[in-house]
């Protein structure tokens, strides 16, 4: 394709592919052949980390080979897509104009979609989704309880296009935002738009994107960048990630929105070298868009000129922070440094720079071409739009979700997340990661909005949801996110670096037994010191795990110190392991003990010598009869 040399061209090759996904995006079921007759269909193959590891690769490559073993080259298109979000069941295939959805699909599963679904118009009804509260198969993904409650915005072309082929993304209205900005519209009014929409930071802070832009507009330079914060990494956290491998060309797009907003001509995408994926289709999405003019020199035959590099990290989580991060892309060590002056004022090399996250940044184009207004009619009073989630944990569901603002944890949970495995009790949600906190089953009907979950001592952050159930134990789950947090610290300042580690050595002091009544009014004092005194708003955030489960799960923790006993039975230095009645005396246990702690003979009653004990649980495992429990 030839460089697009003005916006009216762009429409035109727009209108000329709009129909390159519309066997794609056909909802209305197509009455499938029966008698050998074919019918064209597209084969949109999940793409994403998640499916590529379970070798999704392989099931599109043994498809193509099918497709052309039986003559349908011409008929059948099959090709990769971006993260369905539905990633407890991948890999995923779909079918399209059929809108069948097949889910746990295998390379060996090829041949059969082939031979029965594109032949004989057979849908494979082993490979469908099947709801576990109603035992019945469903085809059609928006008819799955899992997608019911969603709208996908940021999400809107995960699923749909194929990532690596911009003809794919200009037909969904690709770089159409970008050139009504650049050619119909002043600076002050894409700044206002953004302002009414109402979008805020999906990166956690939650401050306007409108008022971002206004400010950094405001200050004159030579230079001014943009810079897209790719740094995702909170635990469980991959919503960024599934952005830039199913739709990179909507990050470019708004980057370059955002670049004429405040007068930028440079964007930098800062991303973790950990993530070759995203690495790689990013790569791939900026040559394209080069190519075609819409990164470069006078975009579209316009005055405006806006080129796009991307910048590694090395991982390091405090590089989330947008002066960390811009401290690591001018090659220094990656620390926070003090604020005012404002990235807005004086940020990367001293110039004016605008920092937005992936999630952030994927919204923009869909605003331009469909209005604030839109926009503002989703969600809440004081948080607009949609909110993408990294479902994970206790969870019969794990993917990602996006949402309105204003649905609530127990809709999330419970109907899109398919409630809570083995039909255990749920007992908490950390939400915003490290930074974040646990909520309750009290407060499952709180609407997830910014101030909502900040009123109950959690955090939006930047979409990371980790559900638990009743044998998490909540000392064991602050000290996870506090190992964490101690092991990302920068060491810039010492309530962060010396504080945090304090933290953590009482919580492992607790979970040994060894908990005094000071330490629990230690903890929660340090803990509150760190957060008034912490240098940035990572360390300023790392006790919250502390602060909620002590607010919430108090008699947990005092079981620990006053009982030494952990009610989840999870802190080993707690446990013990006891052989019941129900013992059959067939000598398995002892058989398989480490440490040789089990005595008894056959047919007659084991013991374990509870000083010699481990608590390895060996003994449990290899028991026949579930004679062995652990408290």
């Amino acid at each position: 394709m030839n460089k697009i040399n003005s916006f009216d061209e762009l429409k035109e090759i727009q209108n000329r592919y709009n129909t390159l996904l519309d066997l794609r995006e056909m909802n209305e079921e197509k009455e499938l052949a029966s008698d050998g007759n074919r019918c064209t269909r597209y084969l949109s193959v999940c793409g994403g980390t998640g499916c590529k590891s379970a070798k999704s690769d392989e099931i599109l490559a043994n498809l193509q080979k099918e497709i052309a073993a039986n003559g349908l080259t011409d008929e059948v298109t099959a090709a990769i897509t971006g993260c369905f979000g539905f990633c407890e069941k991948g890999p995923i295939v779909k079918v399209s104009p059929d809108n069948v959805f097949y889910v746990n699909v295998k390379p060996s599963d090829a041949a059969e979609i082939v031979k029965e679904h594109l032949l004989k118009g057979i849908i494979v009804d082993r490979l469908l989704f099947e709801e576990p509260s109603m035992g019945i198969k469903i085809k059609k993904q928006e008819d799955m309880p899992f997608y019911k409650k969603q709208v996908r915005i940021a999400l809107r072309n995960c699923g749909l296009i194929n990532p690596e082929d911009i003809k794919e993304y200009i037909s969904e209205d690709g770089y159409l935002a970008l050139g009504r900005v650049i050619t119909e519209m002043s600076q002050d009014e894409i700044i206002k738009l953004m302002i009414d929409s109402g979008l805020r930071g999906r990166g956690g802070g939650g401050f306007p994107t409108g008022k971002k832009w206004a400010f950094a507009k405001m200050y004159d330079a030579d230079q001014k960048y943009i810079i897209c914060n790719a740094d995702e990494g909170d635990p469980g956290a991959f919503m960024d990630r599934s952005i830039l491998e199913g739709d990179p060309h909507s990050v470019l797009e708004a980057m370059a929105i955002a670049g004429y907003s405040i007068g930028a001509s440079i964007g930098d995408i800062y991303i973790r070298a950990e993530y070759p994926l995203a690495i790689s289709r990013l790569r791939t999405a900026i040559s394209q868009a080069r190519e075609l003019g819409l990164l470069g020199k006078n975009i579209l035959g316009t005055d405006f000129s806006f080129d796009i590099e991307i910048k590694y990290g090395a991982g390091a989580f405090v590089c989330g922070e947008e002066t960390a991060l811009i401290q690591s892309i001018e090659g220094s060590r990656g620390e926070p440094t003090n604020k005012p002056p404002f990235p807005a004022q004086s940020g990367l090399w001293n110039k004016p720079t605008c920092v937005n996250n992936v999630e952030t940044l994927a919204n923009i184009p869909a605003i331009v071409n469909k209005g604030a207004a839109w926009y503002s009619s989703i969600g809440t009073a004081t948080s607009k739009g949609t909110k993408v989630f990294a479902l994970a944990g206790k969870i019969n569901n794990v993917g990602l979700v996006e949402v309105p603002m204003g649905t609530t944890l127990r809709e999330i949970i419970f109907d899109i997340g398919g409630g809570i495995k083995n039909g255990r009790e749920f007992k908490a949600v950390q939400t915003g990661g490290p930074s974040g906190g646990c909520i309750t089953a009290e407060f499952l009907d709180t609407p997830i909005d910014y101030e909502s979950l900040g009123a109950i001592g959690s955090m939006m952050g930047s979409g990371g949801m980790i559900v638990m159930d009743e044998d998490n134990c909540m000392i064991d789950i602050a000290k996870f996110y506090l190992e964490f947090t101690v092991e990302e610290s920068c060491g810039k300042c010492s309530p962060c670096r010396i504080g945090n580690k304090r933290l953590l050595e009482m919580l492992e002091k607790i979970s040994k037994g060894n908990g005094t009544k000071e330490d629990l009014h230690k903890l929660k004092s340090l803990a509150n010191t760190i957060k008034d005194t912490s240098l940035c708003g990572l360390g300023q955030t790392a006790p919250n795990p502390v602060l909620s489960t002590m607010k919430y799960f108090l008699s947990e923790y005092e079981a620990h110190v006053y009982d030494k006993t952990c009610p989840a039975g999870v802190c080993k230095h707690l446990l013990k392991y006891n052989i019941t009645d129900k013992c059959i005396g067939c000598t398995k246990c002892a058989r398989q003990c480490p440490v040789n702690c089990i005595s008894g003979k056959v047919k007659t009653l084991h013991v374990i010598d509870q000083d010699k004990c481990i608590k390895c649980g060996a003994c449990q495992s290899a028991c026949p009869v579930n004679a062995i429990i652990k408290k």
